[in-house]
């Protein structure tokens, strides 16, 4: 009955998605390409001119994802990233004791990968964790004392977990937040801010990094109360990385200027009220692309570190080193065309339609759309990219809320955060991929560990949804 209400544009385009998500899901091509192949089978296909199809790939978030990029980049190359997780590991409170190890590890990595790549954020920590697992053998060889074999998987699992929620934290952390964002800008005609969307995020980071480490502190015990060779491990590789480059002050200065600049309008309207000059001047010529592009650039200007070489003082970072994920941007430009699409051509109100029909009636109704997005949302990225499932649960979730008559935004951001929840899967995330490289993670320790994570990150987007629905978020 469905297919039968379709117009011919709808229905070709039915069929591009259904093999796009099939591509998606089994990566027989790159996702990147499958993106582009989605897009350039809807010109062909004529389901809209090639203007329409491709104008997301200049939709302003690109030029966000571009600037994080850079911004990201610059923290790398110059290490503020390893001062930060050195400059937590060595607090006196941690005192090589596990529960505090563990929490440790898990804060530095959900700080870090509020603003980095969680990919990259692993990959560090990673190397890092390796080095103080390495220096516990030597203590223990020494000592006698040795931590139980399933305290390395914990940590090493802590990693994994802790750097694919702190993404939640902000818009930038991780790219299906951005994805989620596009869908909720363009699609419901809602633009959550910065500090908008860091009021939501940061309560269920905060919660799901406790909720880390004390699952995996109770399912990995380290069967001992101190655990020798850490403090001196990370003293030794905190004194390695010497004083304050000016390459750091570079980097650190051009990423406060950023989050000031995200955070700042946001704040002002607040102080200000919505109907001020100031915060009506902030809100049309500073959005949050905009912002990223002037930290990024201020890279370009801020000396780096001497060369020893010539003495000369190079720029913090020099274009060959400004590495930007082009996958992760051509991947965004595509789904966002197709999620565009479908409800343009209508498709998306015929699919939310034949849905609401299995949805209860009456106040129940808005609850039940929250959990199934959330629950739809994580299942799909066990399977698939994290970014591959807010492109494709995001627009269907909304297509659902608008069928049903009421309010779509809370299950969207439900769907939106609920994307980067895949914990069980080697394959479901790199931060997962990553740690089970390493040998000491076996799949069943992970596969239990990431079950348990996946229901309480569940129960726990779901709770703050529901409570976002009840008091608003525009």
């Amino acid at each position: 009955m469905m297919v039968a209400a379709l117009t011919p544009e709808a229905t070709s385009l039915a069929v591009i998605v259904a093999a796009v998500v099939v591509l998606w899901i089994t990566e027989a091509l790159p996702l990147p390409v499958t993106a582009l192949l989605g897009a350039v089978a809807c010109v062909l296909a004529g389901v809209a001119p090639a203007a329409e199809v491709f104008r997301p790939f200049a939709d302003p978030l690109i030029f966000l994802f571009i600037g994080a990029f850079i911004l990201a980049e610059g923290i790398r190359v110059h290490g503020l990233d390893r001062r930060l997780a050195y400059g937590v590991l060595s607090l006196p409170w941690v005192d090589g004791r596990p529960r505090r190890i563990l929490t440790a590890v898990a804060v530095v990595c959900a700080c870090i990968t509020a603003f980095i790549s969680n990919t990259c954020t692993t990959a560090m920590m990673f190397t890092i964790v390796m080095g103080m697992l390495a220096a516990i053998d030597e203590a223990a060889d020494a000592t006698g004392q040795r931590p139980a074999p399933a305290f390395a998987t914990g940590l090493l699992l802590c990693v994994a977990f802790a750097s694919s929620v702190g993404g939640l934290a902000t818009p930038i952390g991780t790219p299906p937040n951005l994805i989620g964002l596009g869908f909720i800008r363009n699609q419901l005609g809602v633009d959550v801010s910065f500090l908008g969307w860091c009021a939501v995020g940061v309560p269920i980071v905060v919660v799901m990094i406790a909720a880390t480490v004390i699952l995996l502190g109770t399912l990995c015990p380290a069967g001992v109360t101190r655990i020798d060779g850490v403090a001196d491990h990370v003293r030794a590789e905190r004194a390695r990385l010497g004083p304050w480059t000016s390459g750091q002050r570079s980097a650190a200065c051009a990423f406060a200027v950023t989050v000031g600049l995200w955070m700042g309008p946001g704040i002002i309207l607040v102080v200000l009220g919505p109907e001020h000059p100031v915060s009506r001047w902030l809100q049309a010529r500073l959005p949050e692309g905009v912002a990223a592009l002037i930290g990024a650039i201020l890279l370009f200007v801020l000396p780096g570190d001497r060369r020893a070489t010539d003495g000369r003082w190079p720029r913090a970072l020099g274009w060959q080193e400004a590495r930007i994920d082009w996958g992760i941007v051509l991947l965004y430009g595509g789904g966002m065309a197709l999620g565009t699409l479908a409800f343009t051509t209508g498709l998306a109100a015929e699919i939310g339609v034949a849905i609401t029909g299995w949805l209860p009636t009456g106040p129940a109704r808005a609850t039940a759309l929250v959990a199934v997005g959330t629950l739809v949302a994580v299942l799909t990225s066990e399977f698939t990219s994290n970014t591959a499932s807010a492109n494709m649960v995001v627009p269907v979730v909304i297509a659902l809320g608008e069928a049903s008559g009421g309010d779509a935004l809370p299950a969207a951001l439900a769907a939106t955060f609920a994307a980067s929840l895949g914990f069980m899967m080697p394959v479901s995330t790199p931060c997962n991929a990553i740690v089970y490289g390493s040998g000491r993670v076996p799949l069943a320790a992970m596969m239990r560990a990431g079950v348990l994570l996946d229901l309480i990150g569940l129960g726990v987007v779901t709770l703050v949804m529901l409570v976002v629905a009840r008091i608003g978020m525009r």
